[in-house]
């Protein structure tokens, strides 16, 4: 019984010891995985910003790859709509960082100042909207059914105007 119960601890303390050893692996290839990401960010930016200096290690090469692959590259949505939807949404938030960014990035990219005073009004009238409808609990079917029959009433204005093909 005694050699039986040795033979166990072994076993758990080796696999222990081959989890840890596994664990260290892991994490050194995160590190290395993070090294990269930072060239990247720093070949792609010209820097590496503190912001993702600051986010850990373990998660700096997803959170890259998603700002990279959504705001830095070429999609259906061209770059200043996309940075002029993120000040509506910051400034929503609010989120005085992304405020500062996005308004920068929106004029590096073309906005104009009316564009994005545009952009600032509309998120206020989708917040305003947003407060009424659920504060007063307005029925959601309802709601849909009736936006559905003015778009189909407008579409048909903007035919009879010969505004659509």
């Amino acid at each position: 019984m005694r050699k039986t119960k040795g033979i166990g601890i072994t076993l758990a303390t080796a696999t222990l010891i081959g989890m840890l050893s596994g664990a260290a692996q892991w994490a050194k290839g995160e590190d290395l995985s993070a090294q990269a990401t930072y060239r990247d960010i720093e070949q792609t930016l010209g820097s590496v910003p503190s912001f993702f200096k600051a986010f850990p290690e373990s998660g700096i090469a997803g959170a890259w790859s998603e700002f990279k692959s959504v705001q830095l590259a070429k999609t259906k949505l061209d770059n200043k709509t996309k940075e002029l939807i993120g000040l509506g949404i910051a400034a929503q938030i609010p989120c005085q960082y992304c405020i500062y960014f996005h308004t920068a990035a929106a004029k590096a990219n073309g906005a104009s100042d009316q564009e994005i005073k545009e952009t600032i009004a509309m998120a206020a009238v989708v917040r305003h909207w947003s407060t009424v409808l659920n504060g007063l609990q307005i029925d959601l079917n309802g709601f849909k059914h009736e936006v559905d029959t003015v778009m189909r009433a407008a579409a048909e204005k903007a035919k009879a105007m010969g505004m659509t093909k």
